[in-house]
C-alpha cells in the first residue's frame, strides 16, 4: 500500500505532560479507529464525551472525541480527534491502541498539511503561511503569516493565471486564423491590453515589497568593535538580562552570542561579537574570524567605540562595502559608548549615536533608531505584503519577465509570444503548487512539526 493511502496519526498538541492533549487520525481507517475506541461515531463536527477502551476492553481515558468526515475536513480525508488528559501514560496507551490498526502509522512532519495540499484544501502559498504562523515569534510575523494563510497571495496568483490563460487563448486563436485578414489583429489587441495590465500588477507587487520576505527570518544587527569597548554590556542592556560575560579584560568574548528581540513587532537578532583586533591566541583568533564573518553578513553593524576614540580606518571600510544576507549593501552605524565618563565622550560627530551601556543613557534612543531602521528595511507595505518567501519572489519575477517578453514578441512572432505566456502561467502554477513542484514539497513540509 502506498504511504499516502495509509491512515496517519499523531499528537497534535504540546509535549506531555499537559492538561489536555489532542491526538488526530486522518485517513480511511479513521472511522474504524474512532468506533472501536469510543464505541460509536459521534455526530459530525460535534464534541462528544466518551470512555475510550483498548482492544481488550480496558479503559484508556475519559475523553472528548470529534468526527470530521471527508471531504469536509482539514485534510480532505476522514479525521478523528481524541481530546484526552495529557499524561504520558494516557498518551502512550492511546497511541499504542491506534497503531495496532491495520494500515495505520505515525505521521511524518507536516504530513497532515501535505495531505490537505494534495487534496486541494489549500495551495502552496497558504501552506507556507501556515508554517510561518506556527513559527511566528512577533506580532508582525503572526499578522503576515495569517494573511498568507487566508489566501492573500494565492487568490491573486490564481486570478493572474486565469487571465494569462485567457490572453494566451486569444493569441493562439489569432495564430489559427492567421489567413483570415484582420482577425488576428482584432484578437491581438485585447490580448496585449490584458498582458500589459497583468505585467503592471505583478511589477507593482514586486516593487512594493521591500524586504517583506525577510520578516520571517528577522533583521540581523551585529555589535562589533575593538575589545573592551562595551559590546557585551550593550547586548545585556538590549536583552534586559545578562547574556554575555562583562569583564574589563580584553578578549573575554571568544565566540558569537545571539539574542532574539521583538522591537515593536519586528524580529531582530542582535549579535555580540568578539573584539576585532590582532592577537596571537589561536582561540581568540577564531573568535575574531567569526566576528568578522557575522558582522560582514549582518544587515546592520553597530560599530562601538569608546568615548572620543577615533574610528579605526583599517576595520571599517571592509564592513561598509559588505553586502548583507539579501545582497543589498550593509549599513554601519558609529555608536560611541561611555559618554557618561566625561565631556570628551559626549561630543560626537553628526550622525553618530552616543550611549552609556553601563548606565543605560541613550539606550532608548538607540532602540528607537533600530525600530525606524527595521521599518524602512522591511518596507512600509508589510501590512499588505504578498511576497513572504524568496521562492515566491523568484516565481513572480519569472512570470513578470515572461509577460514582458511576450509583449516584445507579440507583434512580430505570435507563436513565441504564446510560448512566453505559457511560461508565465507555468511559473504561477508552480507558485500555487499545482504544477511541477514535487522537488520543493519535501523541503517545505518537513519543516512542519509532527501532527500538523
Amino acid at each position: 500500500m502506498h504511504p499516502r493511502d495509509q491512515t496517519i496519526f499523531a499528537l497534535s498538541s504540546g509535549r506531555a505532560p499537559s492538561a489536555i492533549a489532542v491526538v488526530r487520525v486522518s485517513g480511511s481507517q479513521a472511522s474504524q479507529v474512532l468506533t472501536t475506541l469510543a464505541g460509536k461515531l459521534p455526530a459530525p463536527r460535534q464534541a462528544s464525551r466518551r470512555l475510550l477502551r483498548d482492544s481488550r476492553g480496558q479503559p484508556i481515558d475519559d475523553a472528548v472525541v470529534l468526527w470530521f468526515p471527508g471531504p469536509g475536513s482539514a485534510t480532505g480525508e476522514d479525521i478523528a480527534e481524541f481530546h484526552v488528559h495529557g499524561g504520558r501514560a494516557v498518551l502512550a496507551a492511546l497511541l499504542t491502541s491506534i497503531s495496532a490498526f491495520t494500515n495505520t502509522r505515525p505521521a511524518e512532519p507536516g504530513e497532515f498539511t501535505r495531505r490537505a495540499f494534495e487534496n486541494g484544501k489549500l495551495d502552496l502559498t497558504e501552506a507556507e503561511g501556515l508554517d510561518d504562523l506556527i513559527h511566528a515569534d512577533t506580532d508582525r510575523q503572526r499578522r503576515q503569516a495569517l494573511r498568507q494563510l487566508q489566501g492573500l497571495l494565492g487568490d491573486r496568483a490564481r486570478d493572474w493565471r486565469e487571465r494569462i490563460i485567457e490572453a494566451s487563448a486569444l493569441i493562439e486563436a489569432g495564430i489559427d486564423f492567421s489567413d483570415e485578414g484582420d482577425v488576428p489583429a482584432e484578437l491581438r489587441a485585447p490580448a496585449v491590453k490584458a498582458i500589459k495590465a497583468l505585467y503592471e500588477e505583478i511589477q507593482k507587487v514586486l516593487a512594493a515589497q521591500g524586504h517583506s520576505e525577510r520578516l520571517r527570518d528577522g533583521l540581523v544587527v551585529a555589535i562589533a568593535g575593538e575589545p573592551n569597548v562595551g559590546k557585551s554590556t550593550l547586548i545585556n542592556q538590549l536583552a534586559h538580562r545578562d547574556v554575555a560575560i562583562v569583564s574589563p579584560h580584553a578578549g573575554t568574548t571568544r565566540d558569537v552570542i545571539e539574542v532574539q528581540l521583538d522591537l515593536e513587532g519586528y524580529p531582530v537578532t542582535v549579535i555580540d561579537t568578539a573584539g576585532i583586533r590582532e592577537t596571537d591566541d589561536p582561540v581568540e583568533q577564531e573568535g575574531v574570524r567569526r566576528a568578522r564573518v557575522r558582522a560582514e553578513d549582518a544587515d546592520l553593524v553597530l560599530w562601538l567605540v569608546e568615548g572620543a576614540q577615533a574610528v579605526d580606518p583599517d576595520a571599517m571600510p571592509a564592513l561598509r562595502r559588505s553586502p548583507s544576507r539579501d545582497g543589498s549593501e550593509g549599513s554601519v552605524w558609529i555608536v560611541r559608548n561611555k559618554i557618561d565618563l566625561g565631556a570628551a565622550g559626549a561630543v560626537r560627530p553628526k550622525g553618530e549615536l552616543g550611549i552609556s551601556a553601563s548606565r543605560g543613557d541613550g539606550i532608548s534612543e538607540l532602540v528607537d533608531a533600530l525600530v525606524a531602521f527595521a521599518s524602512d528595511f522591511f518596507g512600509t507595505s508589510t501590512e499588505g505584503a504578498m511576497v513572504t518567501r524568496v521562492r515566491q519572489r523568484d516565481l513572480l519575477t519569472q512570470a513578470s519577465d515572461s509577460l514582458r517578453r511576450s509583449l516584445d514578441l507579440v507583434e512580430d512572432g505570435e507563436e513565441l509570444a504564446a510560448e512566453e505566456l505559457r511560461a508565465a502561467a507555468f511559473a504561477l502554477g508552480r507558485l500555487l503548487g499545482r504544477v511541477d513542484v514535487e522537488d520543493v514539497l519535501g523541503a517545505i513540509f518537513q519543516k512542519f512539526c509532527i501532527g500538523k
